[in-house]
């Protein structure tokens, strides 16, 4: 199942990892949600544009679905309203 086809099927109460989020170098080819890279990810997170993530246990940060889509819809808003 490609990643943006994974994203819309979760629910808002759902976790999802950095892979499946940003582009990566690694997976060129791969559909992500975000139209940025994993650095610009980690850099909106630090400025505080970004939601935070969630530490699940040691080794694994993830962000909950609803937080990602509520800021995609507010990045659609704003832009549609330029």
């Amino acid at each position: 199942m490609k990643t943006a086809a994974l994203f819309d099927s979760l629910a808002d109460n759902a976790y999802i990892r950095e892979a499946e989020l940003a582009h990566n170098s690694k997976r060129p080819g791969a559909v992500v949600p975000l139209p940025f890279s994993r650095a610009t990810l980690w850099r909106k997170v630090k400025q505080g544009t970004f939601p935070k993530p969630v530490k699940l246990s040691e080794g694994v940060t993830a962000w909950q679905v609803g937080e990602v889509r509520a800021w995609l819809a507010k990045q659609r808003e704003a832009n549609a309203s330029r």
